[in-house]
């Protein structure tokens, strides 16, 4: 990241505030809850989010600080045509309401913990249920990697390199797991909402400030990028619209799958608070992604000629120059850079703990010690936390030479599991084994293209392709070898809303 000139004492008290706060927070939210003795409690806040903070962690879940400095370098190079960044996280609250108010209605009464308690549930399959394990772990595990690095480099950049990388990810990585360990999902959905709303509000302030510096304002901004570079204003071709369009499926559908944001849905206190708090997130993308991609239009003005490199630095150019307006602006953009990091920790810690429940509660609590107590189950999803976090510690310290490709392999894996999660609530008929082979093999067509080197082909990614394969063997397999009459019946039962569903999640 850029150095700032406002980089210094000021941001350092700043960042050290947010680490106090964030204790505090997990103090508060586990005092007196009992929250180590329930899993129920720790991992989804005691199933009891209301509106306002379900909003800004299903928010924080979406939008981590990392969005706000990656999407305007991508704006700048590519131009008008990175306006499909607004749909392409709009179609994200689509799909969760094709599938998220059924789900929560069936979990509730089944009392789900994990997204995989879902899947065990409804297809009674060990096979099924561990290969949806190792597809959301691989999400998991990339999606935390990615935080990891970020806090590191955001830390740094902001106090100019008085905290170093290394220290900066230790250093907040400490402050994550202590008030994680002392709140759970309480703590971490509240932090959520003071990050969310500092940087809600930064970036509404950055745009203000960026076009206050725009020659001409807001008006003049397309006419002077015309002279500049006409490219970049251009209607897009037919290559460019295929890939939007394989783009938006593959982001809206992969990331409403994020092991996190499934448990978001347990957590909800009911069903019409669920609905309420996508009500307001559907005027996120807009607001946050849109006066992002803004942003990095601003810069193609003011910036002209960067290279790829020099172009990933533009939030800290432009938060420079806008610091320099006035003392105004010079502290919001020190709040606003340090919302940035917060932001980045707030999405960090719900992977975390998502990572936790699953190893904790699916892997040891089914299949290891199927007698441990919920404090147990706790105190090993805590401890495989950390082993997480070494890992991926050593991983950012010493990245492979295919870390671009597992980042990119992270939507396309999770996006897999929408029979399982889509087509399995409304079609009874769907059986554990076409399931099973449908989900290995577009796993596998996903991850061999992008080894390939064929991340796309025709503009269309290669978790498409997969998943075009996934859906048929899952369909003709299904139709072909249909369920006997009684697992028929069985899946009739579990898959009801309106009736009693049964509470045996065991294969």
């Amino acid at each position: 990241m850029q150095d700032l000139r406002f980089s210094g004492i000021d941001s350092i008290i700043i960042l050290l505030a947010y680490a106090v706060i964030m204790v505090i927070i997990g103090w508060l939210a586990g005092r007196g809850e009992n929250i180590g003795k329930s899993v129920s409690k720790y991992y989804l806040a005691g199933r009891n989010l209301g509106i306002i903070t379900l909003f800004f962690t299903l928010y924080a879940t979406q939008y981590s600080g990392n969005t706000i400095i990656g999407y305007a370098p991508q704006a700048y190079r590519e131009g008008f045509s990175w306006i499909q960044s607004v749909p392409m996280l709009t179609i994200v609250i689509g799909v969760y309401l094709l599938y998220a108010p059924r789900l929560y209605t069936i979990a509730k009464k089944a009392k789900f913990i994990t997204p995989t308690d879902w899947v065990r549930y409804r297809f009674q399959s060990k096979q099924v249920t561990i290969l949806a394990i190792i597809l959301m772990l691989w999400g998991i595990g990339n999606f935390f990697l990615e935080q990891i690095v970020a806090i590191g480099t955001a830390v740094s950049g902001l106090t100019g390199g008085t905290i170093p990388y290394g220290v900066a990810v230790i250093g907040f990585i400490i402050v994550m797991l202590t008030y994680e360990w002392l709140g759970g999902m309480k703590a971490v959905a509240t932090t959520d909402v003071l990050q969310g709303s500092i940087l809600l509000i930064g970036v509404i302030v950055m745009l203000i400030g960026g076009i206050t510096l725009s020659s001409g304002g807001a008006t003049s901004i397309s006419e002077n990028i015309a002279a500049i570079d006409q490219e970049r204003i251009g209607v897009p071709d037919l290559f460019t619209n295929i890939n939007w369009i394989s783009m938006i499926v593959l982001a809206g559908f992969g990331a409403a799958l994020y092991p996190q944001a499934i448990q978001r849905i347990y957590s909800t206190k009911s069903e019409r608070t669920f609905k309420k708090s996508l009500a307001r997130l559907a005027w996120m993308p807009p607001i946050t992604v849109g006066v992002v991609f803004i942003l990095g239009i601003i810069a193609i003005q003011l910036y002209p000629g960067l290279s790829v490199t020099e172009s990933e630095e533009i939030i800290g150019l432009l938060a420079n120059d806008i610091a320099d307006l006035n003392l105004f602006y010079y502290w919001m953009m020190i709040i606003f850079f340090g919302a940035i990091v917060g932001a980045i920790v707030s999405t960090a810690d719900s992977v975390l703990l998502s990572f936790s429940s699953i190893i904790s509660h699916d892997v040891y609590g089914k299949y290891i010690n199927s007698s441990a107590s919920e404090k147990r189950k706790i105190k090993v999803g805590k401890l495989t936390g950390i082993v997480l976090v070494g890992l991926i510690l050593w991983i950012a310290w010493n990245p492979p030479g295919t870390l671009y490709q597992i980042f990119v392999l992270k939507l396309e894996f999770l996006i897999q599991l929408v029979p399982v999660f889509i087509l399995g609530l409304y079609w009874k008929r769907l059986s554990s084994g076409p399931v099973f082979w449908g989900m290995l093999i577009g796993a596998i067509v996903a991850a061999g293209m992008t080894i390939a080197g064929y991340e796309t082909v025709f503009g269309i990614h290669g978790g498409l392709y997969g998943l075009t394969i996934n859906i048929i063997i899952c369909v003709v397999g299904s139709l072909m070898i249909p369920m006997n009459q009684e697992k028929r019946k069985k899946a009739e039962i579990l898959t009801a809303i309106k009736t009693k569903t049964n509470n045996d999640l065991s294969t």
